[in-house]
C-alpha cells in the first residue's frame, strides 16, 4: 500500500518526481494535473474498443484485448518513462487510479524504477478541489471597476509584492469581453481552466487574502465553477477608479495594435445590444483609423453594463477605491496598506 498514496501525498511528493498521465490522448487534452506528461496507456480509438467490450461482452474479455493491445507496447514504455526519470520516482495515475496506473506502475516497478500511483486517480484529484473550497474560511477580495481601468496590472503589483492573487484572465486566456481574444492565445477546456486554478489555489495560504478580478461566470468560452464563483461573488468588492481619459489611453493602445478586421468583429459580436447605429459608427471610426471615437463608444457600452452589474451584486461590502492618476504601482502599495485585512 506505500505505493498508493491519498491524493495530498501523491500532489506533494510528485513535485520532486515525474508526473504521468496514463489516460487516452483525448482524455488528456480535455484536462490534466497541470505538469503531467501523458504515457497514453491506449489510444483514443483502443480506449472506446476496450470499453465496448467490458460493456457488451464482459470485464474478463475487456482484460484480454487490452493486454492483446498493450503487450507490443510495453517496452516503449518503459524506454520513454526512464529517458524521464532520470533516477526520479514516477507517479503515475488514470481516471479513477484503477487497472490502467495501476498496470503501468507494476511495469515500471518491474523495470527497475519507483513508481506510486494516486487513491482516486485524476478523479478523485478534481473533487479535491470543491473539498479544499469547503474546507477553510477562505478571505477573498475582488478588485472591481470599469473597462480600461488596469485591473490586470494591479493584479499583477499585488503579486510582485507577495499577494496571493488569481488571474482568471491570464488562466482562461481571455480577458472576458468581446474583445478579450485579442493578443491573446487558444483557450483551455473549461475542465482545464479549473484544474489550473485548483493547481494555484494549493499553493496558497487560506489565512492570506487571495486577490481576484471581479468576473462573469464566463471568461470567452470557458466558465468559473459554482462553488468557486458564488464564494467570488459574496466576498468583499474593492471598486478601482481612475480618470476616464486614462482608461481612453489604455484602450486606444490595445486597439491600436489590433486589426482593423479584428475590431469589427469584435463590435459586431455585441452589435445587437449595442444598437445598430453605435455599431455602424464604431466601424465607421475603424475604417477611417479613428481609434480614439471607437474606445469611446466601447467604453459607454461596457460602463453601462458594469454599473448595472455593480448595482445587482451581492457582495458582502462595496468600496470604493479612488485613484487621481493610472500607477498600477502605487495603487497596490495604497490596496494592501488600506484593505489587506
Amino acid at each position: 500500500m506505500d505505493n498508493i498514496l491519498s491524493v495530498e501525498s501523491f500532489i506533494q511528493q510528485s513535485k520532486s518526481g515525474i508526473l504521468i498521465d496514463v489516460r487516452s490522448p483525448g482524455e488528456f487534452a480535455c484536462g490534466h494535473i497541470p505538469g503531467a506528461i501523458n504515457i497514453p496507456l491506449f489510444s483514443d480509438e483502443e480506449r472506446a474498443e476496450v470499453g465496448t467490450i467490458y460493456v457488451q461482452s464482459s470485464p474478463e474479455l475487456a482484460v484480454d484485448r487490452g493486454l492483446e493491445i498493450v503487450g507490443p507496447k510495453m517496452s516503449g514504455f518503459v524506454k520513454r518513462a526512464r529517458s524521464l526519470s532520470e533516477g526520479k520516482s514516477l507517479y503515475i495515475y488514470c481516471w479513477r487510479g484503477g487497472k490502467r496506473s495501476n498496470s503501468m506502475a507494476w511495469l515500471m516497478r518491474t523495470a527497475g524504477m519507483k513508481a506510486k500511483t494516486m487513491k482516486g486517480g485524476y478523479k478523485a484529484w478534481r473533487n479535491s478541489f470543491y473539498e479544499l473550497l469547503e474546507k477553510d474560511e477562505w478571505k477573498l477580495k475582488v478588485v472591481g471597476g470599469m473597462t480600461g481601468s488596469g485591473k490586470t496590472e494591479l493584479l499583477s503589483k499585488l503579486r510582485e509584492r507577495g499577494e496571493q492573487v488569481i488571474d482568471l484572465e491570464y488562466l482562461a486566456s481571455h480577458k472576458g469581453s468581446a474583445f478579450g481574444h485579442i493578443d491573446e492565445g487558444t483557450q483551455p477546456t473549461t475542465e482545464h481552466f479549473i484544474n489550473l486554478i485548483h493547481t494555484v489555489f494549493r499553493s496558497f495560504d487560506s489565512k492570506k487574502t487571495v486577490w481576484f478580478e471581479d468576473e462573469s461566470k464566463n471568461i470567452g468560452h470557458v466558465f468559473i465553477p459554482d462553488q468557486l464563483y458564488n464564494l467570488i461573488k459574496k466576498a468583499p468588492l474593492i471598486n478601482y477608479t481612475i480618470p476616464v481619459n486614462y482608461r481612453i489611453d489604455r484602450l486606444m493602445e490595445i486597439y491600436g495594435k489590433t486589426s482593423p478586421s479584428t475590431l469589427i468583429d469584435a463590435f459586431s459580436k455585441i452589435s445587437k445590444r449595442l444598437g445598430r447605429e453605435k455599431t455602424l459608427e464604431a466601424i465607421q471610426f475603424i475604417s477611417e483609423g479613428d481609434i480614439r471615437g471607437a474606445a469611446l463608444i466601447a467604453l459607454g457600452y461596457y460602463d453601462r453594463l458594469y454599473k448595472y452589474s455593480l448595482e445587482n451584486s451581492n457582495h458582502s461590502d462595496k468600496t470604493d477605491f479612488i485613484m487621481d492618476t493610472d500607477h498600477p504601482e502605487m495603487a497596490a502599495e495604497k490596496l494592501i496598506s488600506t484593505y489587506n485585512y
